[in-house]
């Protein structure tokens, strides 16, 4: 009876450890929604805050297209996203961020320094405020399971 459950621990054990062997769950196809979704949530929260109008992150289109620097389609490390964004009045914007992505599936995006649309750091807002600027850095995480 010991001698199986033995067996069994081991094999269980082994299962695990030739799983991390296999290919990455962080992809493309997993960052990508991920980093679109939490944009459009930042970009809504953003305008409230700088005292402009409100659009409602559904009202945003964000398409999200990454890849990994360096080359490989999957895994940890360094990657660079493309943002192509719109809200209600059509107009279409382009940003760029270098992304760094945890094995945890947890990533910080930041803008490009090229990027000048969306400002630095800090940005004013309508009364005149220095505001952290939510787009320029954020956090982020997808499930990698």
């Amino acid at each position: 009876m010991i001698a199986r459950a033995r067996t069994a621990a081991g094999a269980a054990f082994l299962t695990l450890v030739l799983a991390g062997c296999g290919r990455s769950v962080i992809t493309a196809g997993r960052l990508e929604p991920a980093i679109a979704t939490t944009f459009a949530n930042l970009v809504h929260a953003q305008l409230a805050r700088m005292g402009l109008h409100a659009i409602p992150a559904s009202d945003l289109k964000v398409v999200a297209s990454c890849y990994r620097v360096g080359g490989g389609s999957s895994g940890a490390g360094e990657w660079a996203c493309t943002l192509v964004w719109s809200g209600p009045n059509g107009a279409t914007l382009r940003d760029n961020y270098d992304v760094v992505v945890g094995a945890n599936g947890c990533y910080t995006a930041t803008l490009t320094s090229a990027e000048a649309q969306l400002g630095g750091p800090t940005v004013v807002a309508r009364d005149g405020r220095h505001v952290s600027n939510l787009l320029y850095a954020f956090d982020g995480c997808f499930d990698t399971m």
